[in-house]
């Protein structure tokens, strides 16, 4: 039979029924998180808290790479927690996020510092190396598993200097009787020699340098130094940077908390952190030359590289320090030979690229 006009148009209006009298399919929205990110350093610090690749830039980049779909408040030091209490914090999952450096929980993990700088350890390139490629990050997330934690390399300071004294350092003997703020590793090489080892927030380190609390103090670089001051309070600023060859700025995320994203949420703060780190070592290469020759031309700093039997010796006492510490722990061990393991394949490449090349 051919179909009639009429029953042609019967026949669409019958269908256009049956789709207009058909449920509406509702599309889910996808989650949205709302976190807090806390921090070891004060409001306002550049790199620590603000600025290229810093904690802000992060939390910024990661709400613009997930749409929005995850949102951090950033909260400096003292806003929301002291400075130094940002690893319980997280762990308990009073926050979900906080933004230090791994060696400030060495009364905790002790092996943590190893994942922040090493005394006569690896640059920063060798550094990356090792947490992307060599089995770093696999070892930092093992160490913090039990703890309910999860850490990312979110930055790095480069080579840092050796830092500021209020008398020149001219033989070993100088440090006896010191009193110094340095954190991390190379603190336990200080006090090894005498020194007594203040570990002090960023925002406590002038007053305490020109008061005479401390007698001598190391922060970052030129640029982060002059910041604080620290050119006021003394004028002998070494150079060497034996104690931090890499700074390495942790993200710490409460593990519960992150097992809770997508997977693509995951990638995008894997992404972001590894933006930053990259965004803000970057940053820091590019602003310290001035910084250094403006404190050397008008503040009158003596900036110079220790004397070489005074790193003779350190080099020693600090090989003997960290065998020390692997013996007594035995995370620490296991961080320990995989470091130094990466650090001896690492050097034998870099004697023959980077070393080469400086030197022509």
């Amino acid at each position: 039979m051919i179909p009639t006009r009429r029953s042609l148009i019967s026949g669409a209006a019958a269908a256009s029924g049956l789709i207009l009298g058909a449920p509406a399919v509702v599309r889910a929205q996808p989650k949205t998180f709302s976190w807090k990110m806390t921090n070891a350093y004060g409001p306002g610090s550049p790199f620590y808290v603000q600025g290229p690749g810093s904690p802000t830039d992060f939390c910024k980049k990661v709400e613009e790479m997930s749409g929005g779909r995850l949102k951090i408040q950033h909260f400096a030091a003292g806003e929301l927690i002291p400075a130094l209490e940002g690893f319980d914090a997280v762990s308990k999952g009073t926050v979900e996020m906080n933004a230090a450096n791994a060696y400030f929980w060495a009364g905790k993990v002790p092996a943590a510092q190893y994942f922040t700088t090493v005394p006569f350890g690896m640059n920063t390139q060798g550094m990356n190396a090792w947490l992307y490629h060599g089995g770093g990050l696999k070892l930092w997330h093992e160490l913090y598993a039990e703890r309910g934690l999860i850490a990312f390399p979110m930055g790095n300071t480069g080579v840092q200097m050796t830092g500021w004294f209020r008398k020149p350092i001219e033989s070993i003997k100088d440090f006896d009787g010191l009193k110094m703020r340095i954190p991390g590793l190379a603190g336990k090489v200080y006090s090894e020699l005498g020194v007594a080892v203040r570990l002090l927030p960023g925002g406590e380190i002038f007053p305490a340098l020109e008061r005479g609390v401390i007698d001598a103090a190391e922060f970052v670089g030129p640029y982060q130094d002059r910041r604080l001051g620290l050119q006021k309070a003394a004028k002998y600023y070494y150079t060497t940077g034996w104690h931090e060859p890499t700074n390495v700025t942790e993200l710490m995320i409460n593990k519960k908390a992150w097992d809770s994203l997508p997977k693509d949420l995951q990638a995008v703060v894997q992404a972001a952190a590894m933006a930053c780190n990259t965004e803000s070592h970057a940053w820091c290469e590019a602003v310290n030359a001035d910084a250094l020759a403006d404190l050397v031309a008008n503040h009158g700093v003596k900036a110079q590289p220790l004397p070489a039997d005074v790193i003779a010796k350190l080099k020693t006492v600090t090989a003997d320090t960290l065998e020390g510490l692997a013996k007594a722990d035995p995370a620490t061990r296991k961080v320990h030979d995989a470091f130094m393991a990466f650090r001896k394949k690492h050097e034998s490449w870099a004697g023959v690229s980077e070393k080469t090349f400086l030197s022509l």
